[in-house]
């Protein structure tokens, strides 16, 4: 799939079929996420794949009911290093670039998921402790769960606020003179 066409398809998938996803596409996906830029190149995150139904069903009860992660056949928990960032950056690694680790690679792996015909879905809404314990994460932190599988729903394209609304010229409150490139990129507007 071509990458901007990859970006575009990218949609929020709640509703996964059964179908177990391939061994491959799951290494694939790892391997994307592996290759996502990081501060210093530490790649101060750890990523769990959690098959297991009783895991997963625990991993939904920390994220407050959501369902759909008990129903994919395979979930991602993006777990940050604070420790491994902090060597090298000291408080602001511990406390915001391992994070930003987390959430790249978090976002390669949904970006490599739509590109093999999958679904996914960022779940942040969860009870850090719940997850952690789930998971055996220790001192790390929860970031991010991405369920992913074969998409059972096309969800609709939902609207974004416009180009021209989240772009400025060199300060904030100075707008962008913004130029549409392709109308393949034009999503509705509010």
């Amino acid at each position: 799939m071509e990458f901007f066409e990859t970006i575009i398809r990218r949609r929020s998938v709640r509703a996964f079929k059964s179908e177990p996803v391939e061994e491959w596409k799951i290494n694939r996906l790892l391997e994307a996420a592996n290759l996502a830029p990081s501060a210093g190149d530490l790649q101060a995150y750890e990523i769990v794949v959690v098959k297991d139904r009783e895991r997963k069903r625990r991993l939904c009860e920390a994220a407050l009911g959501q369902d759909f992660i008990e129903e994919a056949p395979v979930v991602f928990v993006f777990l940050s290093n604070p420790r491994r960032s902090a060597r090298r950056y000291g408080k602001r690694g511990a406390e915001l670039y391992c994070i930003q680790d987390a959430t790249i690679a978090a976002a390669y792996l949904q970006l490599a998921a739509t590109a093999l015909g999958l679904g996914s879905v960022w779940v942040g809404a969860f009870h850090d402790d719940e997850v952690s314990e789930c998971v055996n994460a220790g001192e790390l932190k929860p970031v991010a769960i991405i369920p992913v599988g074969y998409p059972a729903e096309e969800p609709i394209t939902t609207p974004r606020r416009g180009v021209s609304s989240i772009a400025f010229n060199e300060i904030f409150g100075e707008p962008y003179k913004y130029t549409p490139t392709d109308k393949m990129f034009l999503r509705p507007q509010y």
